[in-house]
């Protein structure tokens, strides 16, 4: 994914009433242009610019089918946006999960032998 497409997919999501209709595309796969509009107190070409939006970021695909157009969600963006970012922490906070491990295991023995250590004299 290139930094044009990045772009395109965060200011896709930047608005409340894109994010809005991708979980609602997300849970009635298939609907349509004006099965969304009930959902909306915004005017038909309101709407049509923000699946606009949705549709170059490529979150949404659309099908036309006689008249309609049924949509769907295309999760693919999201997804690499997530493995772009995910992975390049994913290294770091396993290393400091194990640290913080190794630091807890061995204070605690430490704990165990001064205990008994004391319990002894």
């Amino acid at each position: 994914m290139n930094e044009q497409q990045l772009d395109a997919v965060f200011l896709a999501l930047a608005n409340c009433s894109r994010r809005q209709l991708l979980d609602l595309i997300a849970a009635r796969p298939g609907c349509t242009l004006s099965e969304l509009l009930d959902e909306f107190e915004i005017s038909r070409i309101g709407l049509m610019k923000h699946l606009q939006v949705l549709q170059d970021a490529q979150l949404v695909l659309s099908e036309k089918r006689g008249r309609q157009r049924p949509l769907y969600l295309n999760a693919v963006p999201l997804q690499l946006i997530h493995e772009r970012w995910s992975e390049q922490y994913r290294d770091f906070w396993a290393n400091q999960l194990t640290r913080l491990k190794y630091a807890v295991e061995s204070r605690s023995i430490e704990q165990k032998i001064t205990t008994k250590a004391k319990d002894k004299v």
